[in-house]
């Protein structure tokens, strides 16, 4: 080509075109997803957060310190999964947001934070950071910190047994919560099995129970009771908790990874406290390529079962990819 030619562009082909076509569909698709999964935290944490102000005692109430205890904790910043699980599963089966969910999604977090509370003390993680403020026990002192976390716990049962739902829903929905949150496939069941596990190694069947129980448990009832709230039907109900045990499973395996790829200043608590502890982690038995792995494929679960609900559980699909992809 002489100097001064003109360059003449080359027409782009259909299979070139046809990938800049998906490519921008993906993209747009994603904006769509990310602006949905925003409205979707943002509404839950606004919502779950003014019921929670609701519900809990002030913290001039006598006895003041028990209540400022309490609020300190519950308070703190957290990202009211549970609650915005429980709402949201209200919402796939009912097709909107049913009146008075809110106030068992507050409870639903009302006893997570007390797990979290009683989980920093010196006996069982001895932690001095939550959600990037000192502990209950760091700020209150360690005997008025275990009345905080056995307080909020009684708090949650007033609460679900006022609940707004038909008797049946109610007394099923607490059973579901009482369950999730005991010693058999439950919370404190996989508390147990934890602390017992420490300085030695896993096999996978016991890093399987200790996760099921002592996180997914709770994240499945709360996905599971906003079901049951809503009237859901059994195989509703069947499908939402495959949902939740998936992405529960799954978000016990990414802060288990997180743990060793993430700073205390990313975390909001402290990093490196499972390593330290010789904690049973998936990072420890299977390595980080293979745990991200299992996540991903646990996403893929969730996903799956909530083709049922169709469109209307597209704030629980974003909320799993958000919980598998999150980085704190």
């Amino acid at each position: 080509m002489g100097v001064g030619a003109a360059f003449t562009t080359p027409a782009p082909t259909p299979a070139l075109v046809s990938v800049i076509a998906s490519a921008e569909s993906y993209l747009h698709s994603l904006v769509i997803l990310t602006s949905m999964l925003k409205e979707t935290l943002e509404e839950g944490r606004k919502i779950t957060d003014a019921a929670l102000e609701k519900l809990l005692p002030g913290p001039d109430v006598r006895p003041a310190s028990i209540h400022r205890a309490m609020r300190h904790s519950v308070f703190a910043g957290g990202k009211r999964i549970r609650p915005i699980l429980c709402m949201e599963a209200g919402r796939a089966v009912a097709g909107s947001l049913p009146t008075g969910i809110e106030e068992v999604g507050a409870a639903l977090e009302m006893l997570h934070t007390y797990s979290l509370i009683h989980d920093d003390l010196p006996a069982l993680d001895n932690d001095d950071l939550r959600r990037g403020r000192p502990t209950c026990h760091k700020a209150f002192g360690e005997a008025t910190a275990i009345l905080a976390g056995d307080a909020l716990q009684t708090q949650a049962y007033e609460v679900f047994a006022r609940s707004q739902c038909p008797p049946e829903a109610r007394v099923k929905i607490i059973e579901e919560i009482a369950r999730g949150t005991g010693t058999i496939n439950g919370m404190i069941g996989g508390q147990v099995v934890d602390l017992e596990s420490e300085h030695k190694k896993p096999d996978q069947e016991t890093l399987q129970y200790i996760h099921l129980s002592k996180t997914a448990a709770l994240i499945t009832a709360s996905v599971v009771s906003g079901g049951l709230y809503a009237g859901g039907l059994e195989e509703q109900i069947k499908q939402l908790r495959c949902y939740g045990q998936s992405i529960g499973l799954a978000f016990q395996i990414v802060d288990d990874i997180l743990d060793v790829t993430q700073t205390s200043e990313q975390l909001g608590k402290t990093a490196g406290k499972d390593l330290a502890s010789e904690k049973a982690t998936y990072p420890a038995l299977f390595g980080l390529e293979e745990s991200r792995k299992r996540a991903a494929e646990l996403l893929t679960s969730a996903c799956d079962a909530l083709k049922t609900f169709g469109s209307r559980a597209e704030p629980l699909e974003t909320i799993a990819r958000f919980l598998i992809e999150r980085k704190n």
